[in-house]
């Protein structure tokens, strides 16, 4: 048997250093939290798979991370989430977009991958096989926090789609709340050696209503086989067209180079005109988090060694 290792992320951007000493303190234990949710499940012998949706659940709870509850609003003002998982041992995979009343859109993304013949649903058809699972739903006002109401407001007076840490010379307290991308995920590879990943998102602030980003695209934001694992984060429309998930298991397999250099090769080179980062891991126990961001909000662990929480490079 192997070494477990665990790698979660709550998004890459351009995080100010200015951030206040209480905010720290809340990202700091809410990735605490998280994390200790994944360690906990893999010391309990526990599937990868199962790992990271446990994971991605807790930030899908937590509305300081832009997915699930704190999901950021469309130019509509409406929620539109989308997930992704896939098990690296059996190459199976399942994801979801459009989602605007399911509380955990991970766990929908895994019924599709292991209840239907399908990858990829989405929108009206998601949300009826949602119901037809029985997965808890709410009304989609549940979503639509104070908070994101005001980045969306903020959104729409500088005519962008994107809020980050210095859109504006004196932003409101509420935008200064998440990075410029937010999106969350976690990577897993459990004591037989089995890789998983998990994404999930809210999208962009002032997204056009049915845009779909890189998260739920297998190959792109989210990719596992029985090298590695690994969940992105950045600008989806260029990690889509760079198929960074998948990328950096192409690297490892077809240069035969470890996990860490792949990852750096990925992220430093193959993404000079873009911004983003990652977390991964292999089956050999190995983690890589890497951005070329100002920050990404990021915890790890592995079996007998450190913990690590991080912001800032």
């Amino acid at each position: 048997m192997g070494r477990w290792a665990i790698a979660l992320h709550g998004g890459a951007g351009d995080i100010s250093r200015n951030m206040t000493a209480e905010r720290k303190k809340v990202t700091d234990q809410a990735l605490h939290e998280c994390l200790q949710i994944g360690v906990s499940a893999l010391e309990n012998s526990a599937s990868a798979v199962d790992v990271v949706e446990k994971v991605v659940r807790a930030l899908e709870a937590n509305k300081i991370f832009n997915a699930g509850y704190g999901s950021v609003l469309t130019t509509k003002g409406t929620v539109e989430m989308e997930a992704c998982i896939m098990d690296g041992l059996l190459k199976e995979c399942g994801a979801v977009s459009g989602i605007s009343t399911v509380v955990h859109p991970i766990s929908l993304a895994r019924l599709v991958m292991e209840k239907t013949p399908h990858v990829y649903l989405a929108f009206d058809g998601a949300e009826a096989f949602a119901r037809e699972q029985g997965v808890k739903t709410v009304n989609n006002e549940y979503f639509i926090t104070v908070e994101n109401k005001e980045r969306l407001e903020n959104a729409r007076l500088a005519n962008s789609v994107e809020v980050g840490f210095t859109s504006f010379a004196s932003p409101p307290a509420a935008t200064l709340l998440k990075a410029e991308f937010e999106t969350v995920g976690c990577v897993a590879v459990d004591m037989y050696g089995n890789c998983a990943a998990a994404t999930s998102t809210g999208g962009l602030v002032n997204k056009m209503v049915g845009r779909i980003g890189d998260t739920p695209l297998v190959g792109a934001g989210t990719y596992a086989n029985n090298l590695c694992a690994i969940s992105a984060t950045g600008r989806g429309e260029e990690l889509i067209k760079e198929t960074v998930a998948r990328e950096v298991a192409a690297v490892m397999e077809y240069k035969e180079v470890g996990l860490v250099e792949a990852v750096d090769y990925v992220i430093h080179k193959r993404l000079q005109k873009t911004t983003g980062g990652l977390v991964a891991v292999s089956s050999t126990g190995d983690v890589a988090m890497a951005f070329n961001t100002t920050g990404m909000f990021r915890a790890c662990a592995k079996e007998g060694g450190p913990r690590e929480i991080g912001i800032w490079h």
